[in-house]
């Protein structure tokens, strides 16, 4: 008799535990329910990107909910001090199976946080030297598409480590120009001929400034600079189209664009 008295009171104790369990899961879900709604609408008054909240808010939501198992594993009894050492060890096993994998997504988190560069961007990766327009952010990987449609995937590990050349980061750029003429042109004309051409293009910014110069006393050559502004969308076309005027002009006015050349002297003993 007093072993089933001892049973009961262990049933009775343990079903106890385990309603006190279920209330708590059921109070608990509503809390972390609620949280998660302060949460979200504490990052919408952010300019956190849209991927990153997601992900913050899973994270948030993972914690919150180990952390409501252990209080429930704490009041049915369950040892919570083993339970906690195996989720440390399975963590740190995790962790250093898939190193690569969570160098690249502390890597993406940061791109999203940090926004180094944006969808549409086009962008050079120094460290690859890889480059191309942003097609797409992820949490592992940035994707770029070339210049002539291909597309290249980078971890984002690698982009964090190295240093980014974001030529869209701006609404305007500078295009250089740099021409070789003969030791024997006419610079002075060479250089008002390249201003000309800079004030006559329809893409250059007239409100800029428009500078040439000359850039260096070559082998040679004397190389002739031209310096312009133009809108970031811009930046191509132009550049191809100034190198194809200053050829047509400078043929037209005889300023001799000269080919790399070396001149022997023989001397008669």
């Amino acid at each position: 008799m007093d072993m089933f008295e001892t049973y009961l009171t262990k049933f009775i104790d343990f079903s106890i535990n385990v309603l006190v369990a279920l209330i708590i899961l059921f109070v608990g879900r509503m809390i972390i329910k609620f949280a998660l709604k302060i949460v979200d609408k504490a990052f919408e008054k952010t300019s956190i990107d849209v991927s990153v909240r997601r992900f913050l808010e899973s994270l948030i939501r993972a914690v919150l909910y180990v952390v409501l198992v252990i209080i429930i594993c704490d009041k049915v009894g369950i040892a919570t001090t083993s339970f906690i050492a195996i989720l440390s060890t399975a963590g740190v096993a995790i962790g250093l199976a898939m190193q690569g994998s969570l160098s690249n997504f502390a890597g993406g988190v940061l791109i999203l946080i940090l926004r180094p560069f944006k969808v549409g961007d086009y962008i050079i990766d120094n460290g690859s030297g890889k480059e191309g327009v942003v097609d797409r952010i992820d949490l592992f990987c940035t994707v770029l598409v070339t210049p002539d449609n291909k597309r290249i995937t980078i971890p984002n590990g690698g982009l964090t480590n190295s240093a980014i050349t974001n030529a869209s980061a701006f609404e305007t750029r500078r295009v250089d120009f740099a021409i070789g003429i003969a030791y024997d042109a006419d610079i002075n004309l060479a250089k008002a001929t390249l201003e000309d051409i800079g004030r006559n293009d329809e893409a250059v910014l007239k409100d800029q400034e428009i500078f040439a110069f000359i850039e260096s006393l070559a082998e040679s050559q004397v190389t002739v600079g031209l310096r312009v502004w133009v809108k970031t969308e811009d930046y191509w076309t132009t550049y191809f189209r100034i190198n194809e005027t200053i050829k047509k002009t400078f043929d037209s006015k005889n300023i001799e664009i000269p080919f790399k050349q070396l001149d022997v002297h023989v001397k008669n003993n």
